[in-house]
């Protein structure tokens, strides 16, 4: 039989470095188009069994894509597992070099299933709720400095929360012209925005963020995301369950529109009523609507079924979340 060959990939601005498992191959090639190909020819010949590297925030996306479109199957995945998985195996030195031998281990070890890659549409969706994000947290630093900013420099700040203003709105405008150009997401977007507490921001964030959305099983789901419990037990203790990793950018629109949703929707109001009324406490309350909510739109996704028409609660008010 063959031998299963797994590479660990480690991803810097300016260069790749890579390792194989168990032929213990290393080398490295520059993070530009040049290398980017001649590594993508190297590893159609090797013929991997998989390919791991780290979601470094952007610098790994030419190097995915490029993997991904000739049919390698690549992943990346969580800097955060990687860290804990070598620091498991005793490896608490930290190079480029011994980071690919790590992923390397790491993808013969553990073996993280591989999920298909967003396309550029996705990729320019995903970038653009970034966006959106990025001027938020800026206005809202802005704002803050108002407050407290000597005169002199007081109409220089409202200046540039003028500008950015600005520029939200036509991010926001251009979200939506990106998800209503694709008959896809604008029927994904009438689903999610079917139900009450969904907004615009948070649909296309899920659009963006959570391709799987109507894809994988309400628990595999959770899991990606980080709202599925953790245990925390040993022996005869029984720890508080608690949430752990996943994807924080999807978890802060779920819990909008879980907040929204624990006034505005039926479905949420009652189970948010229930389980203060149980003595939970809110945050584990709005916790539970974050996990209730996302299992909702899971299921209306995959059958491509509408909000049914329910009266809302009398405390329901619009939002643009």
């Amino acid at each position: 039989m063959a031998t299963e060959v797994f590479v660990g990939i480690d991803v810097a601005s300016a260069s790749l470095e890579i390792a194989t498992r168990p032929t213990d191959e290393r080398w490295h090639v520059g993070n530009d188009p040049a290398g980017i190909s001649a590594l993508v020819t190297r590893l159609r010949s090797i013929r991997p069994e998989l390919i791991v590297m780290e979601a470094t925030g952007g610098l790994e996306v030419a190097v995915l894509g490029a993997l991904g479109s000739v049919g390698l199957p690549v992943v990346a995945i969580n800097p955060r597992q990687v860290r804990d998985f070598a620091r498991a195996i005793g490896k608490l030195a930290k190079t480029d070099a011994l980071d690919a031998q790590v992923l390397a281990h790491f993808a013969a070890a553990v073996r993280p299933a591989v999920r298909p890659l967003p396309d550029a549409a996705t990729q320019e969706l995903s970038a653009l709720v970034t966006r959106r994000r990025q001027l938020v947290e800026m206005l809202t630093a802005e704002e803050n400095r108002r407050k407290t900013a000597p005169s002199a420099i007081r109409s220089d700040i409202q200046e540039h929360i003028a500008w950015l203003r600005k520029r939200l709105h036509g991010v926001d405008r251009e979200l939506g012209q990106a998800i209503r150009s694709s008959s896809l997401w604008r029927e994904q977007e009438d689903v999610l925005r079917s139900v009450p507490g969904i907004g615009p921001v948070v649909s296309a964030t899920l659009l963006a963020e959570l391709p799987e959305l109507g894809q994988l099983g309400r628990k595999q789901l959770a899991a990606l995301v980080g709202l599925a419990p953790v245990n925390r037990d040993s022996g005869t203790l029984r720890g508080k369950r608690t949430i752990w990793g996943g994807r924080a950018t999807v978890r802060a629109a779920l819990y909008m529109g879980a907040l929204v949703g624990s006034r505005c929707n039926p479905v949420l109001h009652a189970m948010y009523i229930r389980l203060i009324a149980a003595g939970k406490t809110k945050k584990l309350a709005l916790t539970a609507c974050m996990h209730k909510l996302l299992t909702i739109l899971n299921a209306m996704l995959k059958h491509r079924t509408t909000w049914a028409p329910t009266r809302p609660p009398a405390a329901c008010a619009t939002t643009n979340s």
